[in-house]
């Protein structure tokens, strides 16, 4: 502990007297301006913003370059939340639990409370990430030395099981979701052997799917899609005005501050592991929530605003965490943190001891970076959330066209491919019936992020160490966690006789919600034959997960058809939808009316797409825009031409003109650049 003496004091000091000069403060300023208006769009990460920013940072003072950094990426999370809560668009991976309770929140006509505190605990966690950031640079090097692949292995395993909580009262469903996330996860080249896995002759898939256009797909289009099927703005009335709503928001992360210690401190340690990715923090820290705060398991997802306050703490106190394993010995935690650290190396420097030492007052300039970028941060979303909180009450065919191009754009980020749109389209598809049938989306996710880093630890665990990292203490913990968690609902279903009503029905009660046992037990079956031909190391991991995919969506759905009462059968067919947010279907629409209006939506994608294909990205967004406002809208020529004209400007200015990203390839785009393809 000689760490902290005077000497670390007087780093810390002079840190943050330099830092505050204008010349610095200023560029601090401009990063976190930059960062707010990143995490607003959907699909445009960090990485982004380190891409756009390191290149102006090699001549700058080291002091104003980081502080413009680490301000751009201490905040995309705190206005990740905008997209999140108004629309149920995820701004950011990390931002997906958030819409579980901020949704729900913002139809009620809390939108402007929501966000409030959404921005208190995310400026909380922040200062929090920063405190622990501080405090743990001499402490951590032993600890994060002595992380290997079991390890790894161990915690991924840990948050896989966590779709047991991300399921509610029905886990079997989740461990079928999260088995067929894993699948998806494993569809490409398999890294170890090179056997190709489910790519038929498609080239985009041999790279694996990327992770934006499932996220966009499986929870942003079908958020809107309900949204066009209601045919009513998000929030039919403001309960709260913006500032009630602020002031209450404020008091809610203040009255949960040891929810927002916990969260904060979960999410800062979780971002000190490598790997480790903002997609499965807030999951898991959200499962904590629901497991610890007391009457969440009846009030989360349905509108608590603790259900927002946990992830956005953890969120922002991830990246002080992040920077402990970058700080201390080079390990970045992610492709954002790796420019960064190139970036220190360009400025002479070395991640090490030196950074503790030598250099000690500029280790504490980054502290003091993501202090104060929460609070520029928090303050300016505080300003200016009570206007954006309004625009849930606007009529749906004024939001619509105004989203929907922005989801296009950012899911087309994953790859930069026109497979990517392929995918938004074909995940909004499952994404959709997936909400309407009452089953929950996490676990899908979660199990698309953490399959593929676990196949990867236990391939490399079993080859480097055979059976004895079973053996090993931390392990053998972490395990016994995910047990623990994992059969939680069994030994609650056992203590509370929840069995008791295990006996024939006298009769089968097929209903359509089952269809999607069917749809995963053929995707199960296939994988699972067709995965039989492939090297040992290649088909091992999807003929486990394959094998209990099928097994867990069999059993499941016998319970539910052969074993339970009618009565009991509509109480089972509810209880697996505590984690996810419930279809919102206002007026008793019928099942055709339902059906038709959805079909309109995902036709009026599929025109997008093929109208891009022929004339390029550009040209389309604003022809699409007039059709969609004045064909199901009947909205005034002025106002579809005014709006499409300032959606087109915008998209351009920012994805062509400033990011400099490729557009789709199009007919026209191959003789006229400009339309789109050609750059």
């Amino acid at each position: 502990m000689e760490f902290f003496n005077d000497a670390t004091l007087l780093a810390a000091g002079h840190a943050l007297s330099t830092l505050l000069q204008f010349n610095r403060l200023i560029f601090l300023v401009f990063g976190v301006v930059v960062g707010l208006a990143i995490g607003l769009l959907p699909g445009i990460g960090g990485l982004t913003g380190f891409a756009l920013l390191v290149p102006f940072t090699y001549t700058m003072d080291p002091y104003a370059a980081f502080a413009m950094l680490l301000g751009m990426a201490s905040v995309i999370t705190t206005s990740d939340v905008i997209p999140a809560v108004l629309f149920g668009v995820p701004g950011h991976a990390a931002s997906q639990a958030t819409v579980l309770d901020g949704l729900p929140m913002t139809k009620r006509g809390e939108a402007s409370r929501a966000l409030s505190a959404c921005y208190m605990s995310s400026l909380m966690g922040g200062l929090i990430g920063a405190v622990i950031l501080a405090v743990s640079l001499p402490l951590v090097r032993p600890f994060v030395l002595s992380i290997g692949t079991p390890e790894m292995l161990g915690l991924t395993i840990f948050g896989v099981s966590m779709v047991s909580a991300l399921s509610g009262n029905a886990p079997l469903r989740g461990v079928v979701a999260a088995c067929f996330g894993i699948l998806v996860g494993m569809v490409g080249t398999n890294v170890a052997t090179g056997q190709m896995r489910w790519t038929g002759d498609i080239l985009y898939l041999q790279d694996g799917i990327p992770l934006v256009p499932i996220i966009l797909g499986i929870f942003a289009l079908p958020e809107l899609c309900e949204l066009a099927i209601r045919r009513t703005a998000i929030a039919e009335n403001m309960q709260f005005t913006s500032r009630q709503g602020m002031r209450q928001g404020v008091v809610d992360s203040l009255r949960n501050w040891f929810l927002v210690l916990r969260c904060g401190g979960l999410g800062a340690v979780l971002g000190a592991v490598p790997g480790i990715t903002g997609a499965v923090t807030d999951w898991i820290v959200y499962g904590h929530a629901l497991q610890t705060a007391k009457g969440a398991k009846q009030t989360f997802t349905t509108g608590d605003v603790r259900g927002v306050i946990a992830p956005e703490a953890a969120n922002n106190a991830r990246e002080g965490g992040s920077l402990v394993p970058m700080l201390s010995f080079g390990v970045p935690g992610g492709a954002a943190q790796a420019i960064l650290l190139g970036a220190m190396m360009v400025h002479g420097f070395i991640p090490g001891p030196d950074m503790l030492t030598k250099h000690l007052d500029f280790t504490y300039s980054m502290v003091w970076s993501i202090a104060l970028a929460n609070i520029f941060g928090a303050g300016l979303c505080f300003l200016l959330s009570g206007q954006f909180a309004k625009i849930s009450t606007l009529r749906y065919t004024l939001i619509l066209p105004v989203i929907m191009p922005v989801i296009y754009v950012g899911a087309f980020q994953g790859s930069r491919s026109w497979g990517d749109l392929f995918v938004l389209l074909i995940a909004g598809v499952i994404g959709w019936t997936m909400k309407r049938l009452k089953w929950a989306r996490p676990p899908l996710i979660l199990g698309l992020v953490l399959g593929v880093l676990m196949e990867r630890y236990m391939s490399i665990s079993f080859v480097r160490y055979g059976t004895d990292w079973l053996t090993r203490p931390v392990v053998m913990v972490l395990l016994i966690l995910a047990a623990l968690v994992f059969f939680k609902p069994l030994f609650n279903a056992l203590r509370t006789g929840g069995f008791a009503r295990l006996r024939p029905s006298g009769k089968i009660a097929f209903e359509r919600e089952d269809l999607v046992y069917v749809f995963f037990l053929v995707v199960g079956v296939y994988m699972l034959l067709t995965a039989q031909g492939w090297l040992l190391m290649a088909r091992i991991g999807p003929t486990v997960v394959a094998s209990i995919l099928v097994i867990a969506a069999s059993v499941s759905l016998a319970y539910k058809i052969f074993m339970i009462p009618a009565q009991a059968g509509a109480a089972h067919a509810g209880a697996g939808i505590h984690m996810d947010v419930a279809a919102d279907h206002g007026e008793k629409l019928s099942n055709k009316v339902t059906l038709t209006r959805a079909a309109r939506f995902f036709g009026w994608f599929v025109a997008f797409l093929a109208c891009m294909s022929v004339i390029g990205m550009i040209p389309t967004v604003p022809l699409m825009i007039v059709a969609y406002m004045r064909i199901e809208g009947r909205e005034s020529w002025r106002l579809s031409l005014i709006l499409a004209a300032c959606v087109t400007v915008f998209l351009y200015l920012v994805f062509d003109r400033i990011i400099h990203i490729p557009w789709p390839d199009s007919f026209l785009g191959q003789w006229f650049p400009a339309l789109g393809g050609g750059a």
